[in-house]
């Protein structure tokens, strides 16, 4: 098999599993529209501040990134790595993940918005500046976790070694993304948003570019 033909049947599995054991993405569902709601009866009552809307959306998308993404190799033991090593190409392996994370990560972030637009109200006045913001958020965050869950997977999955060496990178991608979709709420006038864009940008792929480089050599592990 060719390289896309493999990434194809790759996420045709990873969709299949998905499918298959519901409660998973259940779960996360759960917890997005109870944590929304959760916060509209803590912050929101009388509160009408188009910046605390926005910090909070991007905590949710946060932890709900976390929670989809750390099981993307739990189900890999190592009798399934050993024959997926025979047969695959490791960028191939974690290209797919990357690639179905993204799209989960997005469908999430959209259903996130909608439930805080349903049960909050919505703050967004610029909606193709925010729906870029949480396309290239869904990215940063997904490519980000996928190759630290591949990491921790080789340690037995320690959800601490996770936490570890996610946090000093994610700081950057949470910040720019706040700035970016308070601009897109209208609250803030800045000039320089296609450098903020150019940054997000920037930081995916060089994330992009870090873990299709050093996963082959993690892959042989």
């Amino acid at each position: 098999m060719n390289f896309f033909a493999q990434i194809g049947i790759l996420l045709r599995k990873e969709l299949v599993l998905e499918l298959r054991m519901g409660y998973a993405i259940s779960g996360i569902l759960l917890y997005v529209l109870s944590t929304v709601f959760i916060v509209y009866a803590a912050f929101f009552q009388g509160v009408n501040s188009p910046m605390l809307w926005v910090t909070l959306f991007w905590i949710i998308m946060l932890f709900a990134s976390v929670n989809a993404i750390v099981k993307s190799f739990v189900q890999e033991n190592g009798a399934r790595q050993l024959y997926y090593y025979g047969l695959l190409d490791p960028l191939a392996v974690i290209v797919s993940k990357m690639i179905y994370n993204i799209s989960l990560l997005f469908f999430l972030s959209l259903l996130t918005w909608a439930a805080m637009a349903f049960i909050v109200g919505n703050k967004v006045e610029e909606f193709s500046a925010f729906l870029l913001a949480l396309f290239l958020g869904s990215a940063g965050f997904s490519i980000l976790f996928t190759f630290v869950a591949a990491i921790s997977s080789k340690a037995d999955n320690n959800s601490t070694l996770l936490a570890i060496l996610s946090f000093p990178l994610v700081i950057p991608i949470l910040m720019t993304l706040i700035k970016l979709s308070v601009v897109a709420t209208g609250m803030l006038e800045d000039t320089g948003i296609s450098k903020d864009i150019g940054i997000l940008v920037a930081i995916d792929l060089v994330l992009a570019g870090l873990t299709l480089v050093l996963y082959p050599f993690l892959w042989r592990d």
